[in-house]
């Protein structure tokens, strides 16, 4: 069970964390991991409890806690989560709730599609000049679309006879 509860620990330790090798945890991920496991539960065990832990259980000068100093906040949340419970108990129950657990990332932001954005990016109601910037599958002309593309043949424009000359010198 505590190796089910190591694995979790790396998983939120990294998590949010480009340089983060995922052996230690900040207070952020900490809170997160209490949160999305269940053992912050808003009555018994709130988010001010959390963070004395934390800062109880972390080095003096430290930012961040190793996996000893975490199993050692787990008990003391533990014996306020689960009371009148062995100290053997509470751990066994917090790693319960642990188990298999990721980082969840809900309330990401989602891209909305109702329906003034639907109207809005439809390119077969668009008119004038950005009416040319589009195909008629909807697909973009890329700079085609967007610049006036010049051709360089040396004729003057609206010139009708343009690539007649070498017929006539013949």
């Amino acid at each position: 069970m505590e190796s089910e509860a190591e694995k979790t620990f790396h998983r939120f330790a990294a998590f949010g964390e480009s340089s983060s090798s995922g052996t230690e945890m900040n207070n952020k991920n900490f809170s997160k991991l209490c949160k999305d496991c269940g053992i912050m539960d808003g009555k018994a065990v709130t988010s001010t409890d959390v963070d004395i832990v934390f800062s109880k259980v972390k080095a003096k000068n430290a930012r961040t806690i190793t996996f000893q100093q975490f199993k050692e906040a787990m008990k003391e949340l533990g014996q306020k989560r689960f009371k009148g419970k062995s100290p053997d108990e509470v751990l066994e129950n917090i790693y319960g709730l642990m188990g298999g657990k990721d980082p969840a990332t809900t309330g990401a932001t989602k891209a909305t599609t109702v329906g003034a954005v639907d109207r809005l990016t439809d390119t077969s109601k668009y008119t004038g000049t950005h009416k040319e910037r589009f195909d008629e599958s909807g697909k973009g002309k890329g700079t085609a679309g967007r610049e006036e593309m010049t051709d360089n043949t040396g004729y003057v424009s609206g010139y009708k006879g343009a690539g007649t000359y070498d017929k006539k010198t013949k």
